[in-house]
């Protein structure tokens, strides 16, 4: 089978297409036939070696990849009797070694695996999971009251957005970032308050709620700038590993995805919710999977609105 992967860390250049032997359901596994790859940070951060540390034992080649919409070629012994050979499907994928999602087909345990959302093609469906499950990850960890205020940095982003679409499915006032050329995108999400971002968001969030917001993700990765428009006690739940420090009893808590790669229940939400249009699947652009190295390009180059996409079709 065809697959994108990295023989060594670097940058997007290290990105070859490479013919892997495919891979075969085990007890609790199916294979999906890929069509689409969502292409996310952390994916540039594996090619990159990142992870290098977590994976010392792991050998090459690397293949990146976290999201994937395809179809089921293939159940596994006690695979999860949701599921059929034939089903249209999404998959939140933890890349090891050479199982990651840019492949033409992948195997994954059947609770990470739930059926694509109605009315979607492969590429918009790929773009789900795994930013809309950090999104429901980071409100989770916060777990506001219905009523009260969150804010949220890098709003106009694939996390970001998801972030302030749920915030206000769960009844909450979002106070969110955007550039000026996005802030009609970030009310379109709706954002109550859309303030002007940059270094000083902190100020400005404090100038529309002087003691301060309960709770923020942190989806500009701006960590210590955003510590500040956190009230006194309160949560910034950070996206990128950051751990603090942070004053005045401000509590910070990474989150990562993969703790929640087997809960089907709030994956099938996720897609329930995009079909129902509360969650908006946006796709930047669609690339050959062959033109790997110029979408990591292109997304460190940043400016992206939605997620580009490989086509292993």
């Amino acid at each position: 089978m065809k697959a994108i992967a990295a023989t060594t860390y670097g940058g997007p250049d290290v990105l070859r297409e490479l013919d892997l032997p495919t891979p075969e359901a085990g007890p609790g596994e199916v294979r999906i036939r890929v069509h689409a790859a969502a292409v996310n940070p952390t994916d540039a951060l594996l090619r990159g070696g990142a992870y290098a540390a977590r994976t010392t034992d792991v050998p090459p080649p690397y293949v990146p990849g976290m999201d994937a919409a395809g179809v089921i070629d293939q159940l596994g012994p006690g695979a999860d009797g949701r599921l059929r050979v034939g089903q249209r499907v999404v998959a939140l994928v933890v890349p090891a070694g050479s199982r990651g999602a840019y492949a033409e087909q992948i195997v994954v345990p059947s609770e990470s695996v739930v059926p694509a959302p109605a009315g979607t093609d492969h590429a918009e469906a790929s773009t789900l999971l795994m930013n809309a499950a950090t999104a429901r990850l980071a409100l989770d960890t916060l777990a506001l009251p219905k009523g009260a205020t969150v804010a949220v940095t890098g709003a106009a982003g694939a996390v970001g957005g998801y972030t302030v679409e749920l915030a206000k499915a769960d009844g909450l006032t979002v106070v969110a970032d955007a550039a000026q050329h996005d802030r009609d995108l970030v009310r379109g999400f709706g954002a109550d308050h859309v303030l002007d971002r940059g270094a000083d968001i902190a100020a400005r969030v404090r100038e529309l709620a002087p003691d301060g917001v309960p709770g923020l993700v942190d989806g500009s990765d701006q960590r210590e700038e955003a510590v500040p428009a956190v009230a006194d006690g309160g949560a910034l739940v950070a996206l990128r590993g950051w751990q603090g420090p942070a004053e005045r009893g401000v509590t910070v808590t990474p989150v990562f995805v993969a703790s929640v790669r087997g809960d089907t229940a709030l994956l099938d939400t996720l897609r329930l919710q995009a079909e129902e249009g509360v969650l908006s699947l946006r796709v930047a652009k669609v690339l050959p999977a062959s033109d790997a190295a110029e979408a990591h390009r292109l997304l460190e180059a940043g400016g992206l609105r939605g997620r580009l996409v490989l086509d292993f079709s």
